[in-house]
């Protein structure tokens, strides 16, 4: 198949080679020569612009920054350009009305679209173990699908366009909550005299068991190897933990669903990011505490 894959950055350079290890075709766009450079490495064939990226595609994957860079693409540089019919499938992380309001611009101009944003990080993407959350038609999905299972390990149909939207955010809200609070028990346990790696050897067979501490444990030298291991860098950056539980602020209020845990959480990476360590994986937030 071939594929345009727009936006290669942290994730999407690895999801574009991950195409290509599973033989695909891929004419790859980024505005950074950096990127674009590792995707040549990575058997990807460069392109100098969205519009010529697209053309003779069968499907267009996209990771981009932030929902209105996403509609500012599709609707100049995709629709209507990319051929008539081809997959378009969108992978950036935005607000759900945002993703809708493009999957409708798309399917007026007879393209099936799907939201499917990723839960997983860099090394998830690098690895192809990533998780999909799809939203869009039951058909556009089971065309989807065969494309996201070669960059991931888990490909769920969340329901309707923007239902994958919704899903990622409320997921990493329930993320950004709880690595908070791991991190607080394990500031706690260290101070009340506990052993960190038997505070661990507990806690990750008990019911404080959650992803943040048998997978992504913030204490360096305990459990998997995880960012913490690295000086918090590589794996998820502050910041965009921050822009996702905006997103999911946005989405409450919009609803008006109370979320107290998650307010508070999105003033603590707000507060975190601001200090200057929204580069710093979002598990460093443990040195504050």
């Amino acid at each position: 198949m071939k594929i345009a894959f727009i936006g290669l950055g942290n994730m999407g350079g690895g999801m574009a080679a991950n195409l290509v290890k599973a033989g695909h075709t891929v004419h790859a766009f980024d505005l950074s020569a950096e990127a674009t450079e590792r995707a040549t490495g990575n058997g990807c064939a460069v392109f100098p612009t969205v519009r010529e990226a697209v053309q003779g595609v069968d499907a267009v994957v996209s990771m981009l920054p932030n929902g209105k860079i996403v509609e500012s693409v599709y609707t100049a540089d995709v629709i209507g350009q990319a051929p008539a019919g081809a997959l378009l499938l969108d992978c950036s992380t935005i607000d759900v009305d945002t993703a809708r309001k493009v999957a409708s611009a798309a399917e007026a101009a007879g393209y099936a679209m799907v939201d499917a944003p990723v839960s997983g990080g860099i090394a998830a993407a690098n690895g192809g173990t990533l998780t999909f959350m799809v939203g869009g038609t039951e058909d556009a999905f089971k065309r989807a699908e065969p494309i996201l299972a070669a960059m991931g390990k888990a490909v769920i149909h969340a329901g309707a366009s923007g239902a994958g939207q919704a899903a990622k955010i409320c997921n990493n809200m329930i993320l950004g909550a709880t690595m908070i609070a791991t991190c607080e028990a394990f500031a706690l346990a260290e101070k009340l005299g506990l052993d960190l790696q038997t505070f661990f050897d507990i806690s990750s067979k008990a019911s404080g068991q959650s992803w943040s501490m048998t997978s992504y444990c913030p204490v360096p030298g305990v459990g998997p190897q995880s960012p913490a291991d690295n000086g918090y860098q590589g794996g998820f950056a502050a910041a965009l933990m921050l822009k996702d539980l905006k997103l999911a602020l946005e989405a409450a209020q919009s609803v008006g669903a109370n979320v107290p845990m998650g307010t508070r959480a999105e003033e603590l990476y707000e507060a975190f990011a601001a200090a200057g360590n929204g580069g710093v994986d979002f598990s460093g937030i443990i040195k504050t505490l």
